[in-house]
């Protein structure tokens, strides 16, 4: 079935039955203050921190799903009827009740009408601000005068810390109360501390507060639930939380002439008094929420119009116009810290997917990707080697490391992991590659530890110390505590042909920048790690038509033709490519094997089979079911990596087969089947040995955001930056005969045009900058204006 539909002009995915399959949910706000909200008004607020700065509540994998949230209830005072301004909580006849909600870029709005009574509520997060805004409108569509009683109302938490609150009741049920003061509810927690910090309030701006409470057990009721709250049926009165659980809840009666509108402005944050009247104040002037949704607007879609495209395929478009470039910039801000499944648990940045993530936002923003490049840096160790976590109030120079009892015990990460480093490699590559910036190379930037600091150079330098300083018994990376996959225990000494490519490719780009800074000595050394790997791999690691997995501590080979479960995995496959390492024999080999034992309706499975009687002890993966994440799941990220593949090896057809089958746009029409939100990549889908294949979970916050994005770009439409300046090669579906592009590259606008008269799938036959053949496909930055026009034709 399908709920709902892209609107690319308002860059807005349009939610036309609220009654989804799961709760469909976008992001509002930045690093300093996050939200998240659901289709229904459901989620949760935090500052910085979804661990440690949760402001309200929401039920993780509650019976009653999507609970509690931003709700605002509306009763009618003559015939007690009420109903919510998001079709949940209440959730009244769907025949009777009309609702639509608009996911946008850093706002919702959800609109409602029910018995001649139309709410249009927007909710946002005002830029460079630390509380969030619910702008409500209620119109009378009918011919009669309405008395309505519109109530906002949060659920507060009563600790900061999600798991001091939800577990630790014999404190945190004993340590909050709420106050009413005119215009909003104040709650406090550890009051005697006084402390402005731990410190809310929910105001209202715009209208009169006629009744209160503070209290949620007050105002839901005994044996009732958000459906039937007893403070909606009876009125508020007054009841405020000393002990138990606080709340916020602010009614306000007012009287509807036909065709007449109303406006409530509720303001929600972690503030104290002072400022919190403060801000209730600004909001009493009208204009104030359209200045600062436009000025959102213009913030996000700035960003997105760095790079457009258009293609004979709408939801290509959609997905990187809009929602997939969205998405990299809410994963790059938020990693996996706080979802409806990220329940607020990681108190920080996991190394791997951080470094990852980034690089789904640089041909957007390079500036932000560099400040978060520097950051990581900055928790690299200095034996090379990445922080497997990186706190939120990480302190370059004085961070103790896994080598630490007291890192180990804090963070629960006991050991280095093998591969963390390394995605700093192609990372750095594609900055300074998209913005020119080779200084940044000698930019020196502190070590995690030791109060020493090196030159960028130097960071990535010890980043290849690290792996040659831990190799197996062949000669390869060991896998350490893990590579990329946290489930594959090889064993400290075992070894991964994964963080094998990944580590060629390390050297591949250091050798370039080794070669420039005239560093011949290192060039050399390099020379030797290329010549050692290429005798290793492929005298121990390609199995005729696929590369294995790796070897165990013992010596045993995973991924190998024969066996009887995890004969075939994605990574090792699609990394030969990508790292340049695979001959073009072994490269079409390879992914040939990819489609004929991998490939799936719904995306490229990890490995296949399953392990289910033949895991050794480090097949981790073996605890979930069959078809399931890294057992033999449509795990997301990699297929990115396959998409970049394949598009390098010029196959483009197949490469957009890929793309399409794993892309959420292209279930909107089957969207009870994926589950999932239609517009944002999961996690994982279940595969081919799930009872359920193609259903996703775990949503927004996955590296597959930024796979896809990069296989997208990079692969797809072709556009590599280099040093010297852009190529663009594309490797299209043989059905695009056209399609055009527009792109900001180093304070240069690009609009390129492709020409494909013949429907091949890649090889660019000729191509004029500004009117002037170029030849091959690299268009110099020497040549180019502050506007140009290219015309590609491949052929």
């Amino acid at each position: 079935m399908n709920y709902g539909y892209f609107d690319e002009k308002n860059k807005e995915y349009v939610i036309t039955k609220p009654n989804t399959p799961s709760a469909w949910a976008n992001y509002l706000g930045s690093p300093e203050y996050g939200a998240i909200i659901s289709n229904n008004a459901g989620g949760y607020s935090f500052v910085k921190s979804g661990a440690n700065g949760r402001v309200i509540r929401y039920r993780f994998n509650s019976v009653t799903t999507d609970q509690p949230g931003r709700y605002v209830y509306l009763r009618d005072c003559q015939s007690g009827d009420y109903w919510s301004a998001s079709w949940m909580p209440i959730g009244k006849p769907l025949d009777e009740y009309q609702s639509e909600c608009r996911h946008g870029t850093g706002y919702t709005f959800i609109n409602s009408a029910y018995k001649g009574i139309a709410t249009e509520s927007l909710y946002y997060v005002p830029k460079d601000k630390t509380y969030e805004v619910w702008r409500v409108r209620v119109t009378n569509q009918g011919q009669e005068e309405r008395k309505l009683a519109v109530t906002g109302y949060v659920e507060f938490t009563n600790e900061a810390n999600y798991e001091q609150d939800q577990v630790n009741l014999q404190y945190t049920l004993f340590i909050s109360r709420t106050y009413f003061q005119g215009k909003f509810i104040k709650q406090v927690y550890n009051e005697n501390f006084g402390d402005p910090n731990k410190e809310r309030f929910f105001g209202l701006a715009g209208a009169k507060v006629d009744a209160y409470c503070g209290d949620r057990d007050a105002f839901v009721g005994t044996y009732r639930g958000y459906h039937n709250p007893a403070g909606i049926e009876n009125g508020l009165a007054g009841n405020l939380n000393y002990c138990g659980n606080s709340c916020g809840a602010l009614e306000s009666e007012i009287s509807l002439k036909p065709g007449e509108t109303k406006e409530f402005i509720y303001l929600l944050g972690a503030k104290p008094e002072s400022e919190a009247a403060t801000i209730i104040a600004r909001y009493e002037t009208d204009g104030v929420c359209e200045t600062e949704l436009l000025e959102l607007k213009e913030f996000w879609h700035g960003k997105l119009g760095n790079l457009e495209v258009n293609t004979p395929d709408n939801n290509f478009n959609n997905m990187v116009n809009v929602w997939n470039s969205y998405q990299c910039f809410i994963t790059f801000t938020w990693s996996r810290a706080a979802s409806f499944q990220y329940c607020g648990q990681r108190n920080g940045f996991g190394y791997r997917d951080t470094v990852q993530d980034i690089q789904g936002i640089i041909h957007l923003d390079p500036e932000m990707a560099a400040g978060m490049i520097r950051f990581m840096l900055s928790a690299q160790v200095n034996n090379g080697a990445g922080l497997p976590l990186v706190k939120y109030h990480h302190n370059p120079g004085h961070e103790d490391t896994p080598d630490d009892a007291s890192y180990v015990k804090e963070t629960g990460h006991p050991s280095y992991r093998a591969d963390d480093a390394l995605w700093l490699f192609p990372t750095i590559y594609k900055y300074i590659s998209e913005t020119g910036n080779a200084a940044f190379l000698d930019e020196v930037i502190s070590y995690a530890n030791n109060g020493e600091a090196g030159t960028v150079y130097d960071h990535l330098q010890r980043a290849i110390d690290f792996s040659m300083n831990n190799l197996g018994a062949h000669g390869m990376p060991a896998g350490l505590h893990a590579d990329w996959n946290d489930c594959l225990r090889l064993g400290k000494k075992g070894e991964s042909t994964f963080v094998a490519f990944q580590l060629y490719y390390a050297v591949k780009i250091l050798r370039v920048y080794a070669q420039e800074r005239g560093d011949g000595e290192y060039v050399s050394y390099l020379d030797g790690i290329f010549a050692k790997l290429e005798k290793i791999m492929n005298e121990t690691c390609w199995n005729g038509d696929r590369w294995i997995r790796g070897f165990k501590e013992d010596g045993v080979i995973i991924g190998q033709k024969g066996d009887a479960e995890a004969s075939m995995w994605l990574n090792p496959q699609s990394w030969g490519i990508i790292s340049g390492f695979s001959t073009r024999e072994q490269a079409v080999t390879s992914m040939d094997s990819v489609y004929r034992e991998l490939s799936t309706p719904y995306g490229i499975m990890v490995m296949y089979p399953a392990y289910q009687n033949h895991a050794f002890d480090g097949a981790l993966m073996v605890c979930f079911n069959n078809g399931v994440k890294e057992n033999a799941g449509i795990f997301s990220q990699p297929q990115g990596w396959a998409i970049l593949a394949e598009s390098l090896l010029g196959r483009g057809n197949r490469a957009f087969e890929y793309w399409k089958n794993s892309s959420p746009a292209y279930m909107n029409d089957d969207a009870d089947k994926r589950v999932l939100e239609p517009y944002v990549h999961g996690q994982f889908t279940e595969g081919r040995q799930s009872p359920f294949a193609g259903r996703s979970h775990v949503h927004w916050l996955t590296g597959t955001a930024s796979t896809v994005m990069v296989g997208t770009v990079e692969g797809i439409l072709g556009l590599r930056p280099e040093l010297k300046g852009l190529v663009i090669n594309p490797s299209i579906p043989t059905e695009w005969k056209e399609f055009s592009m527009k792109k900001s590259f180093r304070g240069k606008k690009l609009t390129i045009l492709v020409n494909n008269p013949d429907g091949v799938e890649s090889g660019v036959k000729k191509m004029t900058v500004n009117g002037v053949e170029v030849e091959g496909v690299l268009v110099p930055e020497a040549i180019m204006k502050d506007e140009n026009d290219i015309v590609v034709t491949l052929g």
